[in-house]
């Protein structure tokens, strides 16, 4: 194929699986990022850089006559170096989406979309088909534990050659339009991106595209039965079968029935998903244990919305009863501004007197944002309401705080966050292994 695509911002989640897939079917690609004008050459942009990606930082530099696309996300503005040189030379500037449905559609497709769990769902999906042998093509959000061959390929994308393919489609942007799936899952709606109202007709205007199954959580009742957490465990029994679900929380056992009965659907025997189930090594930031801090367990979690932050530690709550330290970054001042109410509300209810909350600034990715809302105006709010938060500026400072938390006998050290790469290599330095 050989054909070059060039990928701004290719060290973010999608970007970066993107880049993945498009390397498994044969393109040549560079990208760009602005951790690299940072002179962060961060662990996703290292394996990329392995497998033959030509790195740029964002003057222009990387877009070329040789260039036959431009693709970018809706991060991307339109002053851009990349996009107006792009636009300078006659290269088409496509979404990363529209590259992606463009990539995919010889396979039959399911996609899975909502406003919480979907990685997770849609990694449980693909370890379930693959594990059937259906061996699908799997374009994720986030990383299935095993996926990444030993650090040698992003973990986010499975290589499959079977006919199914299985993608988690964003809503964020409305790009989940993008695509036409054969079959869909949506795991749940609620304000995150959109008030609840425009997310709700989003999805609406979503399910009306797909022709087939769609598992949909808002139109179906729930039938879950002999539903037990045990430690890191969880199980629950559908049609008569009993499933285990290796990762903690009853938000995991909910997405667990979405891949289930989608697998059923698309005809595969319930042993062999029990079995498959059962062997989920789970997602790489999505309550990932990582090692010890001292007594203190260190977790690594991308949560940064209140629906996915209330359900991250409440289930920790649950398991470590003597108390959590964890640090949190807003990823970006118009979720900070949009949520802040929400976020307050939600801290509140979830925050025990033995727990801490570290807050750090507003992560910025520069643009035109308005930064006119900040985390310590978040703090002063939680303040009033009880709960133990304290600022910090410096990783340096909250790395001490969280060893001496860990020293005074929390149970759990944990970092929450998108989009900073600094979350996951503190959280990794904790557990000793950065």
């Amino acid at each position: 194929m050989n054909e070059m695509v060039h990928i701004s911002g290719i060290g973010g989640v999608g970007m970066s699986a993107l880049a993945q897939a498009l390397l498994d079917c044969g393109y040549a690609v560079t990208g760009s990022d602005r951790l690299l004008d940072a002179g962060d050459l961060t662990g996703t942009l290292a394996c990329l850089k392995k497998q033959g990606v030509v790195l740029y930082t964002q003057d222009g530099s990387g877009v070329t006559q040789a260039t036959k696309r431009l693709v970018v996300s809706t991060a991307i503005e339109s002053d851009n170096p990349e996009v107006v040189r792009a636009k300078a030379l006659g290269i088409p500037v496509v979404h990363r989406a529209a590259e992606l449905a463009n990539l995919l559609q010889s396979r039959r497709l399911i996609a899975v979309t909502g406003t919480c769990g979907k990685s997770t769902v849609t990694g449980m999906l693909g370890w379930i088909l693959e594990g059937a042998g259906l061996d699908p093509f799997v374009v994720n959000g986030a990383a299935v534990t095993g996926w990444d061959k030993g650090g040698t390929r992003m973990g986010s994308v499975r290589n499959g050659t079977g006919e199914w393919a299985v993608i988690e489609a964003d809503e964020s942007d409305r790009s989940l339009m993008t695509f036409a799936p054969e079959h869909a899952i949506i795991t749940n709606a609620s304000a995150d991106h959109f008030g609840l109202n425009e997310t709700l007709d989003l999805f609406a205007s979503f399910r009306s595209k797909v022709p087939g199954i769609i598992i949909n959580e808002q139109d179906e009742p729930d039938s879950l039965q002999e539903v037990l957490q045990e430690g890191w465990n969880g199980f629950f029994t559908y049609e008569g079968v009993r499933y285990c679900v290796p990762m903690p929380g009853l938000h995991n056992i909910h997405n667990a029935w979405h891949a289930v009965r989608m697998a059923r659907a698309l005809g595969v025997a319930a042993t062999s998903v029990a079995e498959a189930l059962a062997r989920f090594g789970g997602i790489e930031r999505r309550l990932q244990k990582l090692g010890t801090c001292g007594k203190a367990v260190v977790i690594d979690d991308y949560a940064h919305n209140p629906e996915k932050l209330a359900a991250a530690w409440t289930t920790l709550t649950t398991a470590f009863p003597q108390g959590i330290c964890a640090v949190w970054r807003p990823h970006g001042f118009a979720p900070l501004r949009k949520l802040f109410d929400d976020l307050t509300l939600m801290f509140a209810r979830v925050c025990r007197p033995c727990d801490e909350l570290l807050l750090m600034p507003v992560y910025d990715a520069g643009g035109t944002a308005d930064r006119s809302v900040s985390s310590t105006d978040l703090a002063s709010r939680l303040e009033g309401k009880h709960v133990k938060v304290l600022n910090f500026i410096s990783w340096d400072d909250v790395e001490s705080h969280m060893r001496e938390a860990a020293h005074a006998g929390k149970g759990a050290l944990v970092t929450f966050g998108a989009r900073d790469p600094d979350l996951p290599r503190l959280a990794k330095r904790l557990a000793g292994r950065g």
